[in-house]
């Protein structure tokens, strides 16, 4: 369990029971950037709690925080106020670009978390198999980024961030089990990890993504301003709102397939999103 908490601020109680039902605890969590006059706050008053093996979309418009959060998650910054508590090892982030060494093979690539964390070859080597036979790229473990295409890569950095959020074992294991048996089922962070390819690689690649959190049982935290994107993609949607950003609603996403009842969640979404962002510019 890792607990992060606000500069001068130590936990108030055992939080050790709510590690056994989440992955990820937000309380209270609040980041300030500068101070005096200069000061933005640019997130404020974030209560959030996600379950291990839960796919949760934080949307919002640009410039709400949604990044910030997944830094503060990921322990790239702490926040000014509040704490952060990770049921779960290690996060493993994606980012919008594959960011994947162009000196190192795709295979390589995908080892690098392994090989840091003391996998040995032999190991190393037969999980990135694994993992990219996962993303649909077995026989391109030797090809380098730049022979890669923009949708490929990303493949590729999904599998990277994978051989650091899931444990090592069966690639195959299902979420329920793996919920179910309390196991760390890995926390992935994934910052708009779509928005630069075209609309349908990224059509692919969403479906890719579902068919692997299926078979992984990752937990992950997804960042988009897109509202089809995550009804798409999560079983909960959390709108945050303009800067200071702040929860201001969520949606449950799972449930039967109807396509009447997603249309009109999607509207309602929408609709609160526009308001957000309205009253920001008013």
């Amino acid at each position: 369990m890792t607990v992060v908490t606000a500069l001068n601020d130590a936990p108030t109680k055992d939080t050790r029971s709510d590690a056994e039902t989440t992955a990820v605890t937000l309380s209270g969590v609040g980041k300030t950037f500068g101070s005096g006059a200069n000061a933005v706050t640019a997130l404020r008053e974030i209560n959030l709690k996600v379950r291990p093996g839960e796919f949760v979309c934080l949307l919002g418009a640009s410039g709400c925080g949604k990044s910030t959060l997944l830094n503060l998650v990921a322990g790239l910054d702490r926040p000014t106020t509040g704490a952060i508590e990770l049921g779960t090892g290690s996060p493993s982030f994606m980012f919008q670009e594959p960011a994947l060494l162009p000196w190192l093979d795709a295979g390589r690539n995908v080892e690098l978390p392994l090989r840091l964390g003391g996998v040995g070859r032999g190991d190393r080597r037969r999980r990135a198999r694994e993992l990219l036979e996962l993303v649909r790229l077995d026989g391109q473990a030797g090809k380098r980024p730049h022979e890669l295409s923009g949708g490929m890569r990303q493949r590729v950095a999904l599998a990277r961030a994978l051989a650091h959020a899931t444990q090592p074992g069966s690639v195959d294991s299902r979420v329920d089990s793996r919920v179910d048996s309390g196991a760390d089922s890995g926390l992935l962070l994934m910052d708009e990890p779509f928005a630069a390819l075209d609309a349908i690689t990224r059509d692919v690649l969403q479906g890719e993504l579902l068919r692997v959190w299926r078979a992984t049982g990752t937990t992950v935290l997804f960042v988009t301003h897109d509202v089809r994107e995550a009804l798409r993609l999560a079983q909960r949607v959390v709108l945050l709102s303009s800067r200071p950003g702040t929860v201001v609603g969520e949606w449950s996403t799972v449930g039967p397939d109807d396509p009447t009842g997603r249309d009109e969640l999607h509207d309602e979404i929408t609709g609160r999103l526009r308001e957000v962002i309205s009253r920001h510019a008013a």
